[in-house]
């Protein structure tokens, strides 16, 4: 029992930690004079995706490659089944309105190119840097797609301070103590949370006779895929997740191109061979589910919500079996 207690405790502190994290480099940032949008495509991005980072970090360290896998595969995957799935039945995602094409061919090469990697037996030294270039392509892009849709917006922003984009975990009012204090928590608790979810996962695994990579692919990724979980729902209740479509792509790419692409710069990553016969496959045709959405302008309703969540806990039941 203790093993999984601690595993939750972990977690906790991962979520706790990256939330808090992203709110102090936010407001230090903004204070300092960077960006909305530079804090936006960058600080904001890796804050996020913190826990998934320093698990296969972690796990890279401790010699437990399947963890680090297992983790990115399985959280793409339950993004795009899950997170999409359960606040749909809530509410229907009015996707229809998200123009996402670009960044889903992005994400889909990003798939394949993950793959192809993956295929040749170990992600390396190489095969990181080559994760990072195209990551640098996708937010070089980003970038100067959002400096173009500013200067279209400038005139009415200066009109309007009201119309100004705002920033997750912004707060004009935050005290300087008050931003030392989350950067503080989240650099102490997000490697603290990872050693422990870390180590407690890999001795649930050893209690159960089940491999890391299952653990990674199903405990460690539900748990990382709680905030993007947490943040749909409660946007669909809100009746305001037209744009949760974009950011389960957006959270996907930077999952397969940077945490697995920094991982790859620390050690070397042997690839399971049952990622290579079922768990890749199964992650690239989650994405591919969600075309119709994207292209066709199809809203996801409760009947897909439905689908989309009973596939999730299919694939689970697999894996676990």
């Amino acid at each position: 029992m203790m093993p999984w207690l601690l595993s939750g405790l972990g977690l906790v502190i991962l979520l706790l930690a990256g939330d808090a994290l992203v709110k102090g480099a936010v407001n230090l940032s903004l204070r300092i004079g960077i960006p909305a949008l530079i804090v936006s495509l960058t600080i904001v991005a890796f804050g996020t995706s913190a826990p998934e980072l320093l698990i296969s970090v972690n796990a890279v360290l401790d010699d437990k490659p399947g963890l680090a896998l297992g983790n990115v595969i399985g959280s793409n995957t339950a993004n795009i089944l899950l997170v999409l799935g359960l606040p749909a039945i809530l509410s229907v995602l009015h996707t229809s309105d998200c123009n996402t094409r670009k960044t889903y061919v992005f994400m889909l090469v990003a798939s394949v190119l993950f793959i192809g990697l993956a295929f040749l037996g170990t992600f390396t030294l190489v095969s990181g840097l080559i994760l990072l270039a195209a990551l640098s392509f996708v937010l070089t892009d980003a970038f100067i797609e959002a400096r173009q849709h500013r200067r279209a917006t400038f005139a009415i922003v200066a009109d309007d301070p009201d119309e100004s984009e705002e920033v997750e975990g912004a707060d004009p009012d935050m005290p300087w103590w008050q931003i030392v204090l989350f950067l503080v928590l989240g650099l102490v608790g997000l490697p603290l949370g990872a050693d422990l979810l870390v180590d407690n996962a890999s001795i649930i695994a050893r209690q159960y006779g089940i491999s890391e990579a299952v653990i990674g692919l199903t405990l460690v990724a539900l748990g990382t895929s709680l905030p993007e979980l947490a943040t749909t729902v409660m946007a669909a209740l809100r009746k305001q997740a037209d744009v949760a479509l974009g950011n389960v792509i957006g959270s996907n790419m930077f999952n397969l191109l940077a945490i697995i692409g920094i991982a790859s710069l620390i050690g070397d990553l042997p690839v399971d061979r049952e990622f290579l016969q079922f768990d890749l496959w199964v992650m690239l045709a989650a994405s591919l589910l969600i075309f119709p959405f994207v292209f066709f302008k199809v809203d996801i309703g409760r009947i897909w919500g439905v689908a989309l969540s009973a596939l999730y806990v299919t694939y689970v039941v697999v894996v676990l079996a």
